[in-house]
């Protein structure tokens, strides 16, 4: 884009978004310009809502408008169940299937020490604090099936099980190297109902 900084910035910007590279974001740029300021302003408007309105959950940190999330207020969840997830994306990908009850913990991330990504960076003192307060029967550990999140696993199985509680572990039908959010329903039930314990 010769000439154009402006177009080149945000294109730039754009294509930072997973799964969008540069011709990506190029049309999403040039979508914008070719309808004017009303999708422009819908655009900012709603960024600066995210901005001003999206925070965790401080129960479970989760994305959330309020204190609470949408599952942590939602009084009909059993207690007993806690499935410890990577990112929010993750937890989308469960209540889409419709298949846990239960409740969740969102780490924030996965431990990844050549990043500097190290358990003070995730929501391990938070999970400890959860487990600590008693009355989870059972942690399901449902991070992503690749190396990073195997160490993760491991992590948060050896933090709950030094507690006394019982921890299972999706089922390996899950593909390695994979992401719980592109995953579609039949895969996740399939790894959800035949979890193991750990």
């Amino acid at each position: 884009m010769k000439g154009l900084p402006s177009v080149e910035r945000a294109v730039a910007v754009f294509s930072r978004f997973p799964g969008i590279g540069q011709k990506s974001a190029q049309r999403m740029i040039y979508h914008l310009l070719r309808h004017g300021s009303v999708e422009v302003e819908q655009l900012i408007s709603s960024l600066q809502m995210l901005q001003d309105r999206v925070h965790t959950c401080r129960n479970c940190y989760n994305l959330a408008e309020g204190d609470l999330c949408w599952v942590c207020e939602d009084s009909r969840r059993d207690p007993t169940l806690l499935c410890v997830i990577e990112e929010s994306s993750d937890l989308m990908a469960f209540e889409k299937a419709g298949l846990f009850n239960g409740l969740y913990h969102v780490l924030g991330g996965r431990l990844n020490p050549l990043d500097g990504i190290g358990p003070e960076q995730l929501q391990m003192n938070t999970l400890q604090s959860r487990l600590s307060a008693g009355g989870i029967k059972e942690l399901i550990i449902a991070t992503n099936p690749t190396v990073e999140g195997e160490a993760t696993a491991h992590f948060v199985a050896q933090l709950a099980q030094s507690m006394g509680c019982k921890v299972t572990r999706l089922a390996y039908g899950l593909p390695m190297g994979g992401e719980l959010e592109y995953l579609d329903e039949s895969t996740l039930y399939q790894a959800l109902a035949g979890r193991r314990e750990f």
